[in-house]
C-alpha cells in the first residue's frame, strides 16, 4: 500500500537558496555591465567631442626623392585655425620628413593639397596629429 505524505517535497515548489543566489548575481553582473558601457561611452563622447580640429589623409603621390605631395581633408570649427603634423617614411621606416600646416580659413571642412619635403625618398604618410592654435 502507498503511504501518503503530509507536506510537499522539499525543493520542489519554490526556489532553492542556490536560484535565489544566482538571482542575485545576474542582477549584479547586469547592472556592473550597464555601468561599464556608460563609462566607456562617456569617454567616447569627450574624447570626439574634445577634438576641435580633425584630419584625414584622402591620398599622396610621391613626386620626386624630395617631396611629395598629400591631400588633406581638415574638419574644424570655422572659428577656429588649425595645424595638423605630417611625416613621411622610407621603406625602413624611418622619418625622412616632417611638416606643420596651419589652417586658418573660415569654413569647417578644408580640402588641400600640401607639399612634404623629404631627406630621401618615401614611401607612405603619415598624420601625426591635430590641434587647435592656442589664441595669443
Amino acid at each position: 500500500m502507498s503511504a501518503v505524505r503530509e507536506g510537499l517535497p522539499e525543493g520542489r515548489y519554490g526556489r532553492s537558496a542556490d536560484e535565489r543566489a544566482d538571482r542575485k548575481l545576474k542582477i549584479i553582473g547586469a547592472a556592473l555591465g550597464v555601468l561599464l558601457l556608460s563609462v566607456i561611452g562617456w569617454i567616447g563622447w569627450g574624447y570626439i567631442s574634445g577634438q576641435s580640429v580633425s584630419a584625414e589623409v584622402i591620398k599622396f603621390q610621391v613626386i620626386s626623392d624630395t617631396e611629395v605631395k598629400v591631400h588633406l581633408e581638415v574638419r574644424k570649427e570655422a572659428s577656429v585655425t588649425g595645424v595638423c603634423s605630417l611625416s613621411s617614411q622610407d621603406e625602413g621606416h624611418g622619418e625622412v620628413g616632417r611638416a606643420d600646416f596651419t589652417f586658418a580659413q573660415p569654413e569647417g571642412r578644408v580640402d588641400e593639397v600640401v607639399t612634404v619635403k623629404t631627406t630621401r625618398r618615401a614611401t607612405t604618410i603619415e598624420l601625426v596629429g591635430c590641434q587647435p592654435v592656442a589664441a595669443r
